[in-house]
């Protein structure tokens, strides 16, 4: 891998890097605001009521904060004291918020520099005139959070107290990164790319933050990394502040031998490293970042997920990614790779992030090691005017913010009519999911997206199906075939809704069993739940599991599966590993069935085939 996509490990957003960033995450003064009185005593002017410490990124609900207050707080305020050398002021200087829930104010030096509402997505603000003689500066941050406000996009986060149910202790304030970043007077903003594996290249949009003068160019270099080689340097005229231009890469024997080593998939998870620089009309270096993308199609159809072409089976794990320590954050940049490398060991192919737009280096890495990503909003849990607009300004800010890992195959901005309780009855619910994913699929059209997953479909490309039947008898009566499948969506309601709605037919499209198991111990408290079945042994636990994987494995037309859950989280005991990621059963018998052959694609059992010849031969080859 080269050097400029190693250095994505760590910086808060990944495939937009420049060398020099400021992190700003550790200590910071913090206080709660149970009167709401500080705007109007002006703290944001004020060192006083800062009486507490807290370790930014971590909410103060967490241990990992300091603060680990889980009551109600609607309000919290943070301060900090920055240094910024000449430096770092020669051009411009932004501050970045990786997020922050649920609605944000920021001061630099007494004035105000942005606000942002949304607590899964990202923003910045321009602190230049802000800033002032000498070298500290300081920010000032108020969050507000209404804990009982159902119409504002939560996800897991309850609403009462305590958690209970399904649901979590809340997530207030900072939970992601926060940095520094000096940029140059007119500097690159955003890059989008969108791979076009018919034509062996890539579409590239690039956006400036300014309109540049004339005679700016941008040069554009495209690096593969197995092996290390230059595939494209080229550069092209700005005339305004977009760039548009599709890069086709050189066709010729060689190119067409190694396809495999330049185009992405699981199995072969290949990144393109991309160097862009900013030139002026003088040949001089304005800007520099670095960036990646993978180049790979998705297409689902004729029943299936295919991958460049090729039909993949998805053997995904719900990701509920909270932290017993650090709840919505993770401990450490290191844990999230640790918690991808953890689903593949166990022999799953993708993860589903439920109820939670996960950190950009999460992405990074499901990019990295060739991990699918099923992509998911954080849901509110009543529906109106004012719920709709806020749950669809933060997917837009999500969709955007995402639109380039390769590793994201699915958009999925409802979850089980939260948000949308009325599906089957209010045609106005029915219009909103509709208008979300024509949304959704306007913004980009090169992925599927599933209008509200589990049940009560309006509208999708894929169909996911909730469906956590105990026994796999169950589940091979109603999803053997296509036409079991078609039984079942008309007849049979897992949850007690529809599957479809009255004015949708199931056609062609993917049928994905989307949650399913959710099985776990025998229960050591009577308040605690813990999973959709109870079992006194790791071993009679892991039959079960057996037994319902088979069953969906044993389909001649599913598209895939995604199990009920990766981790133990908070009082649900039903994952795979526990709260501090330890496996409960042997990882290589659990890894043995998730690689079972699928029926539904006749390739991976013809790939299981091969793979036994080859290994009789090489045990043939060694006994010789």
């Amino acid at each position: 891998m080269t050097e400029t996509i190693t250095a994505a490990e760590l910086h808060p957003r990944p495939q937009l890097r420049r060398e020099r960033w400021i992190d700003l995450c550790g200590r910071w003064g913090f206080a709660f605001d149970e009167a709401d009185e500080g705007l109007a005593e002006r703290w944001f002017e004020q060192e006083e009521p800062f009486n507490r410490e807290i370790l930014v990124p971590f909410a103060p609900e967490s241990k990992s904060s300091g603060v680990h207050e889980t009551g109600f707080h609607p309000v919290v305020w943070y301060r900090r004291e920055v240094q910024v050398g000449e430096a770092d002021r020669r051009g411009r200087l932004l501050i970045h918020f990786g997020a922050v829930d649920y609605k944000a104010t920021v001061w630099v030096n007494g004035r105000m520099a942005v606000e942002h509402t949304g607590g899964q997505t990202p923003f910045s603000a321009d602190i230049t005139p802000l800033l002032i003689s000498g070298e500290a500066q300081v920010i000032v941050v108020r969050a507000e959070d209404e804990p009982r406000d159902l119409q504002q996009p939560r996800g897991k986060q309850y609403w009462e107290e305590a958690p209970g149910y399904i649901w979590y202790h809340r997530t207030t304030g900072i939970w992601q990164p926060v940095w520094l970043e000096p940029i140059p007077k007119v500097a690159i903003a955003e890059l989008r790319w969108t791979p076009d594996v018919d034509r062996f290249g890539v579409g590239l949009t690039l956006r400036l933050d300014r309109k540049p003068v004339t005679g700016y160019r941008v040069r554009v270099r495209l690096i593969g990394d197995r092996p290390t080689r230059v595939l494209v340097d080229d550069s092209y005229l700005l005339s305004g502040r977009e760039l548009r231009r599709d890069i086709l890469l050189d066709i010729n024997d060689a190119a067409i031998r190694r396809r495999r080593t330049l185009l992405w998939a699981p199995e072969h998870p290949n990144l393109i490293a991309a160097t862009i620089e900013l030139i002026d009309e003088n040949g001089a270096i304005i800007d520099r970042v670095e960036s990646y993308f993978g180049l790979r199609r998705i297409e689902a159809r004729d029943g299936r997920f295919i991958i460049n072409g090729i039909p993949t089976f998805l053997r995904l794990v719900l990701a509920q990614n909270y932290w017993p320590d650090s709840l919505l954050t993770a401990p450490d940049a290191d844990a999230l790779k640790r918690e991808v490398e953890l689903a593949q060991s166990l022999g799953f192919n993708g993860v589903r992030i439920h109820q939670k737009v996960e950190d950009p280096r999460f992405l990074y890495w499901c990019d990295r090691l060739g991990m699918l990503v099923w992509s998911e909003a954080a849901n509110a849990y009543v529906y109106s005017d004012r719920a709709a607009e806020m749950l669809t300004r933060e997917w837009l800010e999500a969709v955007r913010r995402d639109y380039s890992h390769p590793s994201i195959i699915t958009w999925v901005p409802l979850n089980e009519s939260w948000g949308v309780p009325d599906l089957d009855r209010s045609r106005q619910q029915r219009d909103f999911v509709r208008a979300l994913y024509h949304l959704t699929r306007a913004l980009d059209p090169t992925r599927p997206v599933i209008g509200n997953d589990g049940w009560q479909h309006a509208v999708g490309d894929v169909f996911g199906v909730h469906d956590y039947a105990s026994m796999g008898d169950t589940l091979r009566e109603r999803y053997a075939d296509r036409q079991t499948i078609a039984r079942t969506f008309r007849e049979v309601r897992p949850h007690h809704y529809p599957l479809l709605s009255e004015d949708l037919d199931l056609k062609d499209e993917p049928i994905v069993i989307s949650e399913f198991g959710g099985l776990g111990f025998v229960p050591q408290a009577d308040d605690d739940w813990f999973g959709y079945g109870q079992f006194a042994s790791p071993d009679e636990l892991l039959d079960r599991y057996e037994e319902l994987v088979d069953a969906l494995l044993a389909s001649t037309a599913l598209a895939g599966f995604c199990y009920t859950q990766l981790t133990d989280t908070g009082q649900e005991t039903n994952g795979l590993l526990t709260v501090t990621r330890e496996p409960k059963f042997d990882p290589e018998r659990l890894r043995a069935i998730n690689s079972r052959p699928s029926k539904a694609v006749p390739s991976e059992i013809l790939d299981v085939l091969i793979k036994q010849e080859v290994e009789r031969r090489r045990r043939e080859r060694g006994q010789e």
